[in-house]
């Protein structure tokens, strides 16, 4: 696939899709965190099904302050964001700042931690054994919200942020997403936004492979069932999941997986909101990130008020459980300071 091929449309990117993407993506974070490490089968066995928020105080996780803080990065630096500065920000206000009770995050960043506390630098900072996971991936949107239209530039950037962190497939699965969620906010569908995310990963990677069987197996299933019934959509998202999980590894934070896993759902789901946000967390495994980034896309293509309005309004400032730094951070602003910073305020304020 080339990027040259894919049809991003002329129009100004609109502020309903970019704050979009960013709500979506606390949505489905906050939705999918209850069920993150579960099996379909204890999904079922403690809920019946997902439909909605399953906690009385619904919460975002490591995935929304992650997303927030590489936004603030962009914001400060734009388009000249460089990997010394992103090593910077991560020993200043991970590294060496305040923690949360979940003390900085996942493994990724854990990893990315330590190694920078022992003197490592970009890219030595990136290695180490979870350099391949879905911490990226998790934090991708903005840099889509931020290169609105550019699906190459959304790639480039989120690679720069991902060198203090991730390497390789790691980095693969967050140039995608940003690839995607760059084309959808201008407007793109969601057939083109699957096309820019190809497009920006290597044809034979991990992350493409998967990918591909994932949308295939939507196609073939739904093809075979009936997606409408319960017992359809049950199928489909066993045939996502057969195409896309690592069976006996003992971790869900696989970034190809989380990559196919997501894209599965929106493929199932025909980009609807709540469908395919929904269909991520039934699936279980990493649940709260797969769910985060179909909701990134998701809300980009299809703007804010395509989200629940009871969703959206669960959705608070960010409370600091993993990086004090964020925390009263809403995603809303962050949004829209996002595309101020990408574009002059007047043309910003005339595609609301």
């Amino acid at each position: 696939m080339n990027l040259s091929t894919i049809p991003v449309p002329p129009g100004a990117p609109t502020l309903d899709r970019a704050r979009g993407a960013l709500l979506g993506l606390a949505v489905g974070d906050a939705l999918g965190a209850p069920a993150e490490n579960l099996t379909p089968e204890e999904i079922k066995a403690r809920w019946g099904r997902v439909e909605g928020f399953v906690l009385d105080e619904p919460a975002g996780t490591d995935d929304t302050e992650y997303t927030i803080f590489s936004a603030l990065l962009l914001i400060e630096h734009g388009h000249q964001l460089t990997p010394a500065q992103v090593e910077d920000a991560w020993r200043s206000r991970i590294a060496n700042g305040a923690e949360g009770p979940f003390r900085g995050a996942g493994f990724s960043e854990r990893s990315t931690v330590e190694n920078l506390r022992r003197g490592l630098t970009a890219p030595q900072s990136a290695q180490h054994r979870h350099a391949w996971s879905d911490g990226l991936v998790m934090r991708a949107a903005p840099f889509g919200v931020f290169a609105a239209g550019d699906p190459l530039e959304a790639a480039r950037l989120i690679a720069v942020d991902g060198s203090v962190s991730h390497e390789g497939e790691g980095i693969y699965g967050g140039m995608a997403v940003a690839a995607a969620v760059a084309v959808a906010v201008a407007g793109a569908d969601l057939d083109t936004a699957v096309d820019a995310a190809f497009a920006v990963v290597p044809e034979d990677s991990w992350t493409a492979r998967t990918l591909a069987r994932a949308l295939a197996a939507v196609r073939e299933e739904r093809h075979a069932s009936d997606a409408t019934t319960p017992q359809g959509r049950e199928a489909v998202e066993r045939a996502i999941r057969r195409a896309a999980v690592v069976r006996g590894y003992p971790w869900t934070d696989l970034a190809p997986e989380a990559v196919g896993l997501a894209f599965g759902a929106l493929a199932a789901a025909d980009g609807d909101f709540r469908t395919a946000v929904l269909t991520a967390v039934n699936m279980g495994r990493d649940a709260d990130t797969t769910a985060a980034v179909a909701g990134a896309v998701a809300g980009a293509l299809s703007g804010a008020d395509a989200i629940p309005a009871a969703w959206r309004s669960a959705i608070g400032p960010a409370g600091g459980s993993c990086l004090a730094w964020v925390r009263g951070r809403h995603v809303l602003e962050v949004a829209d300071a996002l595309r101020q910073a990408a574009e002059p305020a007047a043309q910003i304020g005339g595609t609301r």
